[in-house]
């Protein structure tokens, strides 16, 4: 075999000369908190970061709507805010964002933003004292205007029919969080999780799941639970050859590891789940992304302590190895609280990602562009 392809490729990555840029600052337009991150990137190089605006507080129940804001120049600026989803005075939140540039009904692409509302708080829901749905808004003019909301729950909750009664079967749900994914295939891909039945001690009763579309959002499916108990927050990369992973928070948190799925049929069945140990974590969500090939970048708080040190690894073999790590961001010595939490990635170049994270102690959710070289 010729020498040049027994080279290996090593990935060296450096932040781009503009700083740290905040985007959603807590107690700022209305929402006294800012929580869940997410971002896409448009076929135009637009980015849209979308995030839960929370109207009185940090807390996960209440006034809750879905904000955005564009960037036109790869985030070092950001427009005003504009409020996407405003489910009253109740609760919308987990926006999942995905263009669909496989329809040809729409050549130049149409976003599509899943969501989940609830009535009640998480605690209560998963007592069966409440409800949580799922819904999607669409936008074929990059975002300036949005579509009537769309309640898929009866495709993508069980049970699948109303009128909904769950007492014995799911109970929370939850997209995500971060963004959904278009397979190569056209597959619309959602990852998300969900409570089953009465609960259980340390999350037992929680587990990770899939939604899709191969109609382009007309009709979904649900996949197959991933049968690790405890699993919660989830993100899909698409993988060589229509398979699919899944890397996945363990809500149980007696494995302070990320749980991954590979499905070989684009996310329908899963074939091996496993906790990786090379991805540790304090049990918070974390992103993945594929940049294409065998790469993969993921984000998350590579600590199994707090919610700290947030850390980009790359992937050039699938995910099964994670050779090389980067500090992106970790509070001063003596700091307390959580200082990094959930972020979300979206490539905005050749070689070259963005990350949307939450910093300080939830005070600010900041973009920070990430140039690999190799």
């Amino acid at each position: 075999m010729m020498r040049k392809y027994l080279l290996i490729i090593t990935l060296i990555c450096q932040a781009t000369a503009f700083a740290q840029q905040p985007v959603f600052i807590s107690g700022e337009d209305g929402h006294k908190s800012y929580r869940i991150p997410a971002i896409i990137g448009l076929p135009n190089g637009d980015l849209l970061a979308f995030c839960e605006g929370r109207v009185n507080g940090s807390a996960d129940f209440g006034d809750i709507n879905i904000v955005m804001k564009r960037s036109k120049d790869k985030g070092k600026t950001w427009t005003a805010l504009q409020t996407i989803v405003d489910y009253h005075d109740l609760q919308a939140g987990n926006p999942a964002p995905v263009v669909d540039l496989k329809d040809p009904a729409w050549p130049k692409g149409r976003i599509f933003l899943f969501y989940n509302t609830g009535n009640k708080h998480e605690g209560e829901v998963r007592k069966g004292n409440g409800l949580r749905e799922v819904w999607y808004k669409t936008s074929t003019d990059g975002g300036a205007t949005w579509s009537e909301s769309v309640n898929i729950t009866a495709q993508t909750h069980r049970p699948s029919n109303p009128p909904y009664n769950f007492k014995e079967d799911w109970r929370t749900y939850a997209n995500t969080p971060g963004h959904a994914i278009q397979l190569k295939s056209g597959r619309l891909y959602v990852a998300a999780n969900h409570t089953a039945g009465a609960p259980q001690d340390r999350y037992l009763d929680g587990r990770a799941h899939g939604y899709y579309s191969d109609d382009h959002g007309k009709t979904f499916q649900l996949s197959e639970d991933v049968n690790i108990p405890g699993g919660n927050e989830s993100m899909a990369a698409e993988l060589p050859g229509g398979k699919l992973m899944m890397n996945i928070r363990n809500q149980h948190g007696g494995v302070r590891a990320r749980i991954v799925a590979i499905s070989k049929n684009g996310g329908k069945h899963w074939d091996t789940t496993y906790f990786d140990h090379q991805l540790p974590d304090p049990v918070c969500q974390g992103s993945i992304l594929s940049l294409g090939k065998n790469m993969l970048v993921f984000c998350n708080d590579a600590t199994t302590r707090r919610r700290d040190s947030l850390t980009l690894r790359i992937s050039t073999d699938e995910g099964k190895t994670w050779k090389k790590s980067y500090l992106i961001d970790k509070s001063e010595p003596g700091t307390k609280g959580d200082h990094t939490a959930y972020s979300d990635l979206v490539q905005i170049g050749r070689n070259k990602v963005g990350i949307l994270y939450e910093q300080d102690n939830y005070r600010k959710i900041i973009f920070v562009p990430i140039q690999l070289k190799k």
